[in-house]
């Protein structure tokens, strides 16, 4: 340990001593801190600092403003609690950082313990109506998200969500619900729930599971259906175990850890019993959340050993699928997809997970599909989970500045590994009036081993 950090941890040792209280953070490990050596590199990598410039909403800049509250030379003020919200948790700071600062391992638990002492001090931040009945109460549960949205395709079928918007009666809805409305894709049929079992195609390599989570299963089974089918075409035997629950990063990512932690453990137990290889996620999100699991079980639990070993060896063995068939070797496909397509790195897949050239090496196999880049590729669209509700004029603006780097290299199709992301940038495109598809690189590969055309040209 530095001088420096022996100083820091004596510094905050007087202080909590002196106030007999902990202070919010005190639970993170300091020398995550320290690692921090305020170079800057990450600022350019940051979309909040671009679109802000203020030095407070870069990633140096809240890792000091965390830091100083651990340390008792700041207050945990609405200014400062409004800066660190601000962050999207994109990761793209981690990507950036030469001194392998894990920004992640710092700005989630801090969040947490934010949450826990205003809880404890009688003024709960999560106890409002969109966090109690959707964001916790919705979201997280399949079965009710089918249910909810019944409304909302009889509508789509009837064109009448695009007659309440061209009347501007949808503004008669609360801010966040006219949110969620914009942000609804077409919702296409997704066909029958995935069995619990799918045999392989041709010579078995793999026997694997298939993480099917809560939003995506309800808004985009068919490119679970698609992913089992790519899985399918590669030889693996699919798992689709029952029992299995919401990853849980929204209730983590938003500063509710106790929850989060219970579905991790209902999740690891599942899986544990399904006796696979390996677990695929085709959700970025939900992938960095679940491979995860490890290190949240030391920041919530820091005692429990019989949980990290738990919840290590539950997350050792998540793939995004198109790290799992990138390993496996892909069966190469023979349809012809004659598009030009962006291919649209999620944040959580590209930074988070460091998942970057194994889609673009799956996608180059396709007959006839053209990849080009865009600016900025790095820069998050302003979805980030529940980012694009909670945060409504920031998620805007990055989605304003996604749109236009998109719109430049005039693509047909738009392919990107993460629900939020595909939702985002849907409604961008729709409000725009620009006919775009926008695709799981799982249903590009599906409709090329099955020899069918996609949805344009």
């Amino acid at each position: 340990m530095t001088q420096e950090s022996v100083d820091a941890v004596e510094e905050k040792g007087i202080i909590a001593a002196a106030g007999g209280v902990a202070r919010v953070g005190g639970e993170i490990d300091y020398e995550k801190f320290l690692d921090c050596v305020h170079c800057g590199l990450c600022t350019a990598a940051c979309p909040t600092y671009l679109e802000t410039g203020d030095e407070n909403n870069s990633p140096r800049g809240r890792i000091y403003l965390m830091r100083s509250v651990v340390d008792g030379r700041l207050e945990l003020t609405p200014k400062v609690e409004e800066h660190l919200d601000l962050c999207l948790d994109c990761r793209s700071c981690e990507t950036a950082c030469p001194s392998g600062v894990q920004y992640g391992r710092l700005i989630e638990p801090f969040r947490a313990s934010q949450r826990k002492a205003a809880a404890a001090a009688g003024r709960p931040e999560n106890a409002d109506w969109f966090h109690r009945w959707i964001l916790y109460g919705l979201f997280p549960f399949p079965n009710r998200m089918r249910w909810a949205l019944g409304p909302a395709k009889l509508m789509q079928k009837l064109g009448l969500d695009r007659l309440l918007e061209a009347t501007g009666l949808n503004r008669l809805l609360p801010a966040r619900l006219r949110r969620m409305q914009r942000f609804l894709p077409r919702l296409v049929p997704g066909g029958p729930p995935l069995p619990e079992f799918l045999p392989a195609i041709g010579t078995r390599r793999a026997r694997v599971a298939l993480f099917i989570g809560c939003v995506a299963d309800a808004v985009f089974r068919h490119t679970h259906w698609a992913t089992a089918r790519v899985l399918q075409q590669n030889g693996c035997e699919v798992v689709i175990p029952r029992g299995q629950a919401c990853c849980g990063a929204i209730h983590y990512h938003s500063g509710a850890d106790a929850p989060a932690l219970d579905l991790a453990q209902a999740n690891a137990r599942v899986f544990e019993a399904a006796d696979v290889e390996a677990v695929i996620v085709n959700v970025a999100g939900c992938g960095s959340m679940l491979k995860d699991y490890g290190h949240i079980a030391h920041e919530l639990q820091p005692q429990n050993a019989q949980l990290h070993e738990t919840l290590g060896r539950c997350a050792s063995k998540m793939k995004d699928v198109s790290e799992f068939l990138a390993e496996l070797g892909l069966v190469r496909p023979t349809g012809e997809i004659k598009l030009r397509a962006v291919y649209q790195d999620a944040c959580h897949l590209g930074h988070a997970q460091r998942v970057r050239e194994q889609p673009r090496e799956l996608l180059a196999q396709v007959p006839g599909l053209e990849i080009v880049p865009i600016a900025e590729a790095d820069i998050c669209c302003g979805a980030a989970g529940s980012y694009n509700l909670t945060e409504p004029e920031m998620s805007d603006r990055l989605a304003a500045r996604k749109l236009a780097n998109l719109v430049a290299a005039k693509p047909h199709a738009v392919i990107t590994g993460n629900v939020g992301c595909s939702m985002q940038i849907q409604a961008a495109l729709r409000q725009a009036g620009r006919d775009v598809w926008v695709a799981h690189p799982m249903e590009v590969l599906d409709l090329s081993y099955r020899g069918l055309r996609p949805p344009v040209v």
